[in-house]
This record gives C-alpha cells, structure tokens and sequence, in this order.
C-alpha cells in the first residue's frame, strides 16, 4: 500500500446528491479539492453540486451518471475531463431495499446488485486504466457491516456487500503494483435514507452521515485497506469470527444483531423503498 497521500485532483463520487456522497463532497470541496458528483439523479446531483460549491468557494460539478451502465461511466468521464485527472473514485451508490428474500421480486434483486456490485466494478474500469497509465490513484469502495456480518431480511444487500469486499481486497493485489490504492470503508447503521427506520442494534449508536464522510476524508489523505465507521465494529466483527457459531448467535441475538433490518419500520421506510424500487 502506498504510504503518500493521494495527489491533489478531481474526486469522483457516486451516489452523491444525498447522504454519504453530500456529505464527503461538502468535506473534500472546503478542504480544496475539485469533486465531481455522479448520481441517477442527474439534475439533484447539479443542485447539489452548485450550492456547495457557492458555500464554499469551491469547485463541485454534478452530474447523472448511471453506475450499472458502462457508457453512462463513459459519457459521465467525458463530461468532466475539463476538470483534470480522477485522481479518486470514492465508490458510493447503493440501494437497500428490505425483505424477506423468498418474496423479493427478480427485478429488484437484479437491481441491488447492478447498483452495489456493478456499479463498483463498472467505476473501477472506467477510471483504473487512466490510473495506471498515471502511475498512481486511489479507489475507495463504501461498503457495509453487513458486508462482514450478514442480516437477515437483507441478504441480497448482504450479498452484494460481501462482494464489493471480495472485489477490493483482490483489486487491492492487481492494482498495488501500478501505485494505486484501494481502500475499503465499512460503516454500520448510518442516519441517512437508506437506513430509515432501521433500528440500531442494542447498545450501538448510529452514526450520522458526516462520521462517515469524514473518514473517507482520512483515507484519501492516508490510505488503509479497511476502515470501519465506527471504528471499534472492526474489533465486534473479528472477534465474533473467532467464537463458536453458538456463541456468535447467542451473542446476535443478545444485541438484537440478527433482527436489525427485520426489524425495520415499514412506514418510516415507505417512501425510500419506493425510490430504491423504481
């Protein structure tokens, strides 16, 4: 892993008119870098992207960019080729609808790994070449806890998380020797529309959109092959891999850990799951 902090350049998000993607892009643009902002949403994503540039006097373009498509990659590249290199691709669209998964339509199966699998993958291609070309960059994939530690009532997002950190760790090995870093950062439940009315597990606070934004910050500033939001769920996640499989369900069950996304309130979720949906 290189140990120098990311040059300076253009940082491209994903999923970034709302939630984590907002938040880093407020972050990264008041500490002088030049962010472009991609989301379905492209006209949300350029409202977005001008109040923070007017807030703080930065640059922040904004743009639709359909993750699961390979020529919206393209075309969205194109876009912002005026703003210089992607020195960063900060990997963060992703859905999350709910349920139990012999009742989940195919459609919607289909549409939560093309958002958060794909998406991925489809990002790492598009910006990887300029990269090596370059000699040097920085990917970082926004995953999940659950991409270590599955939840019932969401295992297609489960799934496709636990893919996203099987697909970093082995780009991590491609991409090492041609200067670029992949980094990993994992957060549990966080206050944003995505997880409206998940309940937290017992005993663990949710963190807010921002706690994870300005980790992302830290990690493009230094890279780490994992960082976990927040940072002690690392040490739940290792040592519960390390108990017997009795002892970790006792433990889940304990912590309400196992019920968390089952446990989700339809209504509060109603108007999320609508959007993911469609």
């Amino acid at each position: 892993m290189n140990q120098t902090p990311t040059r300076p350049g253009t940082v491209v998000i994903t999923g970034g008119a709302r939630g984590i993607g907002r938040a880093t892009a407020e972050r990264l643009t008041r500490a002088g870098r030049v962010v472009a902002l991609g989301d379905r949403d492209g006209e949300l994503a350029a409202q977005v992207a001008a109040e923070i540039a007017a807030s703080s006097n930065g640059t922040c373009y904004g743009g639709d960019l359909d993750v699961t498509d390979a020529g919206s990659w393209r075309d969205f590249l194109s876009r912002i080729a005026h703003l210089g290199p992607v020195e960063a691709l900060v990997n963060n669209a992703g859905i999350m609808p709910l349920g139990a998964i012999v009742e989940e339509h195919d459609d919607v199966t289909r549409a939560i790994v093309d958002v958060n699998l794909h998406g991925v993958i489809h990002g790492t291609k598009a910006v990887g070449p300029a990269m090596i070309a370059r000699g040097g960059g920085h990917i970082v994939n926004v995953a999940s806890a659950v991409g270590r530690v599955a939840s019932p009532h969401g295992a297609t997002y489960s799934a496709s998380k636990f893919a996203v950190v099987g697909f970093s760790e082995a780009t991590r090995g491609e991409l090492a020797p041609h200067g670029i870093d992949v980094s990993l950062v994992m957060p549990t439940v966080v206050l944003t529309e995505l997880a409206a009315g998940v309940p937290p597990a017992r005993g663990v606070k949710p963190v807010t959109a921002d706690d994870v934004a300005r980790a992302i910050e830290s990690v493009l500033d230094r890279p780490r092959p994992e960082t976990w939001v927040p940072r002690w769920g690392k040490t739940l996640a290792r040592s519960a891999d390390l108990m017997p499989r009795a002892v970790r369900d006792a433990l889940a069950r304990a912590l309400k850990a196992d019920s968390v996304l089952a446990d989700a309130d339809p209504a509060a979720r109603a108007a999320y799951e609508e959007r993911a949906r469609s």
